[in-house]
């Protein structure tokens, strides 16, 4: 299970590595243009219900960690997918799968 530390909280956003490896590439390219956007994901079956929504901008701290030394297959689709919902006026719109250790993004280059 990755994790991402955002600003100044302690606490991290669990997120299954190999979805966060996909997710971190449309971040990056985003704040890399700096563009701010949202990030929103319904709250873990075992985290109290709910829903939360962050707001990343360039100038805001933000480390991905990863349990794998290794870094996935990315699948081309799914990125395409996460970088038009970035581009939304929604903002990026994680799915629950992402939050799933057996779970994640089908891998297809």
């Amino acid at each position: 299970m990755g994790l991402i530390y955002y600003g100044g909280s302690a606490m991290p956003i669990r997120i299954e590595d190999r979805a966060l490896a996909h997710l971190k590439v449309v971040v990056a390219t985003k704040l890399r243009r700096s563009e701010s956007f949202t990030v929103s994901w319904q709250h873990p079956d075992d985290s109290p219900r709910g829903r939360t929504t962050i707001w990343l901008h360039p100038a805001i701290p933000l480390r991905f960690v990863f349990d794998h030394a290794e870094p996935p297959t990315l699948n081309r689709e799914w990125i395409e997918e996460l970088a038009a919902s970035a581009n939304s006026s929604g903002g990026i719109q994680l799915p629950a799968r992402m939050f799933d250790e057996d779970s994640g993004p089908d891998v297809t280059e």
